[in-house]
């Protein structure tokens, strides 16, 4: 009996002291067992997703690659039409990719407005901003319905029940809707940043421009009234200018290429009725609360998943940091290889004036005169660097993503907003007393450390992070199975039409009560207007009277 415990024992030992190669070995069998499991499941019974993702701007990407991922994962079929490719990725026979030339965008922002990098963007107008996203928004539409194999989807044959749903942005390219009216299947959009003005129309309720503001502007819910003002001449400026102009120029794209196949081609308007659901990238406390329809679902940091190990020379960097580091990075389209010398000079000078490590993503090979505490790569793990404990403060250009990432792992930001959102995500970090924005143009080397110094030392930041932090981890479901729920419900319920709004299907002066205004503007004129009549004719007929007594006076 002892000899064979002795020998279980030995056993034991054995496969744990080896595990690493056995699990090497035996894992051809854990992924057939697990297929075999999902198949038993029913879970293989997946739907038939159509996925055209057109723009090519790589942050983006992280949501739409993240749920692309899941939902191959879970048994779906997908066919993805995407500019950046998941090819090497081997998601496995579920997944099907058309893989589109990528339009560069920047090339076309910079040939119009004369800029030489995404750096130049900071003093364009709000309303240009509007402009370039829309701008890019049909180019990239048109661009993307013109490649072969897309044109192959249109002009097939044999469209009825190939496909159960279409997912697709919610960015300025509304023509990619024209396929899920060609194949008869309902439309779950995905908007990457958190919110829009035109959400309004789109899905049918009114919007409160008295504490919602627009995501072009940098102020908070807590509005002054010139910032309230500014608000209304802004979002009615962008409603306008999607009407007389945004609208027609979508339509057109619209019926270049599908016109021939068409007897009739629907307009934007009549295809965003076709929208079921959309999953925006928003969450408390990063989105202040709104009035929302019940088809509007948050799942913001669906993106973010468990932390990866981190590369053995930055691990061995961050780990070594007996004060603290800091991470610097500017994101996906911002380089901070492109700015001028005085600029980075300032950066240099204060960060050699610190105890702490600095992590800075930099595009170019060299520096020159790189402080000694200071560490530069080219690309860098983002949401794995953020997760290690050293890491302190993160200097950021106030991205969406970035700032999801912030929270989730609650490191204080500084921030420095170039365009779009960027403002406004910075604004509602101040705000909420996790972050300090500075502005690019007018940074000095005081300003630097000062915000530094106090992000660094002063308790309050990190325990408003902290607080910001557990809000948005803390949620009934997690983002990503919240987001594959109401998939999954939209294509269970054929395109759940019971939850769209009838908002969405009123007419604009209906949606606004303009008709009802009139009427009760003219009930309301009328006993004014009637008295204003009589005593007109009264004046009037004592005028005739008084004619007539001079008359027979004479």
């Amino acid at each position: 009996m002892a000899s064979t415990d002795m020998l279980s024992f030995i056993a034991i030992v054995t496969v744990v002291c080896n595990w690493r190669k056995i699990r090497e070995h035996i894992k051809p069998l854990i992924l057939l067992m697990k297929l075999l499991f999902v198949c038993l499941l029913g879970i293989g019974d997946g739907a038939r997703i159509l996925a055209p993702f057109f723009l090519p701007v790589k942050s983006h990407f992280m949501m739409t690659d993240a749920i692309i991922r899941e939902l191959v994962k879970r048994g779906h079929e997908v066919t993805f039409i995407t500019p950046l490719s998941l090819a090497k990725e081997n998601l496995g026979p579920n997944y099907r990719e058309i893989l589109l030339p990528k339009y560069d965008t920047w090339a076309d922002i910079s040939a119009m407005m004369k800029t030489k990098s995404a750096l130049d963007m900071i003093d364009m107008s709000k309303l240009t901003h509007m402009r370039l996203a829309q701008h890019i928004g049909i180019k990239s539409t048109d661009f993307a319905l013109a490649h072969p194999e897309v044109q192959e989807l249109i002009y097939a044959k044999d469209k009825k029940g190939k496909f159960d749903l279409l997912l697709v942005e919610q960015f300025h390219n509304e023509g990619a809707l024209m396929l899920g009216y060609i194949y008869e299947i309902p439309a779950i959009t995905i908007a990457t940043f958190a919110y829009a003005n035109y959400f309004s129309q789109v899905f049918g309720f009114v919007n409160p421009l008295s504490y919602v503001p627009n995501v072009f502007l940098s102020c908070t819910d807590r509005m002054s009234l010139w910032e309230r003002l500014e608000n209304v001449v802004i979002s009615t400026a962008e409603d306008v200018v999607r009407e007389v102009s945004y609208y027609p120029q979508q339509d057109a794209v619209i019926r270049k290429h599908f016109s021939s196949l068409l007897p009739r081609v629907p307009t934007v308007k009549q295809l965003e009725q076709n929208i079921s659901v959309i999953l925006l990238n928003s969450y408390m406390p990063l989105t202040s609360p709104r009035p929302m329809t019940q088809n509007m679902i948050s799942v913001g940091g669906l993106h973010i998943l468990p932390p990866k190990p981190l590369p053995e020379h930055i691990k061995n960097y961050l780990d070594n940091a007996e004060h603290g580091a800091i991470y610097f990075s500017l994101g996906s389209q911002v380089r901070s290889a492109d700015m001028p010398t005085e600029k980075l000079q300032i950066f240099l000078e204060v960060f050699a004036s610190l105890k702490q490590r600095v992590l800075w993503k930099f595009e170019d090979d060299q520096l020159p005169n790189l402080p000694d505490n200071v560490k530069v790569e080219k690309w860098l793990p983002q949401a794995d660097i953020l997760t290690h404990p050293n890491v302190k403060v993160f200097i950021a250009h106030g991205g969406l993503f970035g700032m999801q990432e912030a929270v989730y792992h609650a490191v204080p930001v500084l921030g420095m907003p170039f365009y779009f959102d960027q403002d406004i995500n910075i604004k509602a970090g101040q705000a909420a007393g996790y972050a300090i924005g500075l502005d690019y143009r007018t940074i000095s080397k005081d300003q630097l450390k000062s915000a530094l110094h106090a992000l660094l030392t002063d308790p309050k930041y990190r325990a408003n992070m902290m607080k910001a932090s557990r809000i948005f981890r803390d949620r009934p479901l997690g983002a990503m199975d919240t987001a594959m729920y109401w998939i999954n419900y939209v294509v269970e319920h054929r395109g759940a039409p019971h939850l769209v709004a009838a908002g969405v299907h009123l007419p604009w002066y209906q949606f606004y009560l303009l008709d009802v205004s009139a009427i009760i503007l003219a009930i309301s004129l009328l006993p004014i207007l009637t008295l204003y009549a009589l005593s007109r004719n009264i004046k009037s007929f004592r005028g005739i009277r008084a004619l007539k007594k001079e008359a027979k006076t004479e």
